[in-house]
C-alpha cells in the first residue's frame, strides 16, 4: 500500500481547454469533498489568470512534489514550468505547447521515482502539440513511451470505468473495416493477460472474471455471420482458460450490457471502440473514467476532451475529473 500522504499528480493538459477550470474547481471543493492531496504540473501564471476569470480566490504555492501534501490544506501546490503566457480560453496558443509536453514528462518522472502515487491527466489537444515535437497518435502512447523499462515500451490498454462497470476496447481509434485484421489471437491473449493482472493488482480483485464480446452480430451465430468469432476469438478464449484466466465468450454484444449480465463480470472486453464506449457513455456519460492499464504507474483521466467552447465559462462539469481523481486515489491505495 502506498503512502496516502504522497500527492496525486495532475497534469494541466491543454491550457485553452477546460483542464484548468476543472483543477481550480476541484481545489476549491477540496474540504467539502474530502479530496486527497494533489500537485498540479502546470504554469502558475496561467492558473492564476484562469482562477481570476472564474472568480475563484485561491492561494497558490510553487513547490516540488515532495512538499505538496504539506501545503495542500492552504494553497494549491504547483510544480511550475515558468513562462509568462496570456491565458486564452477557447483559443489555442502554440507558445504553450512545449511546456504542456514537458509537464507531462515531469509528472510521469515523479510517479516513476515514487514522489507521487498516481497521475491524473487533463485532456490535451494533440493538434496543438505536433509543431512542438509531439510524435504520438495519442496521450496514452506518449505515456507508454515515457514509462519504458529496460528499453522496453509497455503495452498500454485503455479501460473505461464507472463504479463496477469496466469495459476495454481491444481496438481503438481505427476505421471499422480494419478491425477484423487487427483482432488477432496474439492481441486478445496479450491484452487479456494484462487486464487480468492489473485488475488483481490495481483493484484488489482476487478472482477476476472476464467476458469478451463477439465481433459479429450474435457472436457469429455458429459462423453463419462471419468467421472471426469461431476462428479467432473462441480459440483465444480457450487458450486463456488453459492459462488459468476466468474468461468466457465470445458473447453477443447486444445482450452482454444488460445489467444482470455484465454484473457477473469484473470487465467486459469489446472488439472495437464503439462496442465498448456506447454502453458506458449511455450509462455514465459525465462520470466515466479513462484508466490506462499495462503501465508501471497508475494513470486515470476524465472521459472527455478539451471542450474548448466551455473553457473559462465556469460551466464545465467536474464530474468525470472528480471521478478520475477518486479512482486514482482508490487504485493507489490498493497497491
Amino acid at each position: 500500500m502506498k503512502n496516502k500522504l504522497l500527492p496525486i499528480a495532475i497534469s494541466m493538459g491543454e491550457p485553452a481547454g477546460i483542464g484548468l477550470d476543472l483543477i481550480i474547481e476541484l481545489y476549491s471543493l477540496r474540504n467539502e469533498m474530502n479530496l486527497p492531496p494533489f500537485v498540479v504540473y502546470g504554469n502558475s501564471s496561467l492558473i492564476r489568470q484562469r482562477a481570476k476569470q472564474l472568480g475563484k480566490e485561491i492561494a497558490i504555492v510553487e513547490c516540488l512534489a515532495k512538499d505538496a501534501s504539506s501545503y495542500f490544506a492552504n494553497s494549491l501546490p504547483i510544480f511550475n514550468i515558468g513562462g509568462d503566457f496570456v491565458d486564452s480560453p477557447k483559443t489555442i496558443n502554440k507558445q504553450t505547447a512545449k511546456i504542456t509536453i514537458q509537464l507531462i514528462e515531469k509528472a510521469v518522472e515523479d510517479n516513476i521515482s515514487g514522489l507521487c502515487r498516481a497521475l491524473v491527466t487533463a485532456p490535451i489537444q494533440k493538434s496543438a502539440l505536433y509543431d512542438a515535437g509531439f510524435k504520438f497518435p495519442g496521450h496514452t502512447e506518449f505515456l507508454a513511451s515515457l514509462c519504458k523499462e529496460n528499453g522496453q515500451v509497455p503495452f498500454p490498454i485503455m479501460m473505461l470505468a464507472h463504479e463496477n462497470l469496466r469495459v476495454v476496447p481491444l481496438t481503438i481509434h481505427v476505421p471499422l473495416q480494419q478491425v477484423p485484421e487487427l483482432l488477432t489471437k496474439e492481441l486478445i491473449v496479450k491484452s487479456t493477460k494484462i487486464i487480468a493482472k492489473d485488475l488483481q493488482k490495481r483493484f484488489n480483485i482476487k478472482n477476476v472474471k472476464l467476458a469478451i464480446c463477439g465481433l459479429n452480430p450474435h457472436a457469429g451465430e455458429d459462423a453463419t455471420i462471419g468467421l472471426e468469432d469461431r476462428d479467432i476469438i473462441a480459440p483465444s478464449v480457450k487458450e486463456l482458460q488453459q492459462f488459468g484466466i476466468n474468461i468466457v465468450g465470445p458473447l453477443s454484444a447486444d445482450t452482454i450490457f444488460y445489467p444482470p449480465h455484465w454484473k457477473k463480470y469484473d470487465a467486459i472486453l469489446a472488439t472495437y471502440h464503439d462496442q465498448a464506449l456506447i454502453p458506458i457513455k449511455t450509462l455514465s456519460f459525465d462520470k466515466g473514467v479513462n484508466i490506462t492499464l499495462g503501465l508501471p504507474i497508475i494513470r486515470t483521466s476524465p472521459d472527455h476532451g478539451t471542450a474548448l467552447d466551455l473553457a473559462g465559462s465556469g460551466n464545465a462539469s467536474i464530474s468525470s475529473m472528480l471521478a478520475a481523481l477518486r479512482m486514482a486515489d482508490k487504485m493507489s491505495m490498493e497497491v
